[in-house]
């Protein structure tokens, strides 16, 4: 699944800040099968006007997902329309603040890691080519530059000689193991760079309370 925007993540959370929206996601979480708007009408005790806006609802913020099929073996002319009916989706909503991205982390770490494995090189220098590839992969899927690293959760700020990048999504991960995560971050916004064919070069420059890259202006771009 794509990452989600911040503001789509926050909306689905919120979406559960009512208790009967909660409720309905509950009985459905815990069902031992995907659940028809009749069956959470009645083990809630609500009309199936109400149970569908709410199955609807979440359905919409991407907490549930929808699938239409028979309850029973009858088919043909008589048989019913088929019933829609919801199940939990598999995919996590995750909401952080400030914004972090341990999944995208995990993700590059495991992929290097495991091609490592497979082909005997060296974990750092993969580690280095999957982040690259993965930020171009981010900026070819981003309208520019500053709207791919907002949405990778960095904070970007405009200065005299860059960009700052105010929030680091790794930031547990590089306090705890600061070369390896600082050096991912790094090959990680070269990648976003390139990709976008922006006018910065990525620089290690740590400091306090921000991302340990800093965006330089580079006038040979």
């Amino acid at each position: 699944m794509a990452h989600r925007s911040r503001a789509a993540r926050i909306a689905s959370v919120a979406a559960l800040d009512d208790t009967t929206t909660r409720a309905v996601f509950d009985f459905v979480s815990t069902a031992a099968g995907p659940v028809a708007r009749d069956a959470a009408a009645e083990a809630l005790g609500v009309s199936r006007r109400i149970a569908a806006a709410h199955l609807d609802k979440l359905a919409d913020q991407g907490l549930l997902s929808v699938e239409f099929r028979r309850l029973h073996d009858r088919t043909g002319p008589g048989a019913g329309r088929p019933a829609k009916l919801y199940r939990r989706t598999a995919d996590e909503v995750v909401v952080s603040v400030p914004d972090r991205r341990y999944d995208l982390a995990a993700n590059l770490l495991a992929a290097a890691v495991t091609e490592a494995i497979d082909s005997g090189a060296g974990v750092e220098e993969i580690v280095h080519r999957t982040a690259y590839e993965a930020g171009r992969e981010i900026t070819a899927n981003s309208p520019d530059l500053l709207s791919a690293l907002t949405g990778t959760g960095f904070e970007p700020h405009g200065t005299d000689t860059g960009l700052v990048l105010a929030n680091c999504p790794f930031h547990r991960l590089a306090r705890q193991y600061t070369d390896l995560v600082c050096g991912l971050n790094l090959h990680l916004l070269r990648g976003m760079t390139d990709g976008a064919g922006a006018p910065y070069r990525p620089a290690l420059d740590p400091a306090p309370d921000r991302c340990c890259v800093r965006l330089l202006h580079d006038s040979n771009r």
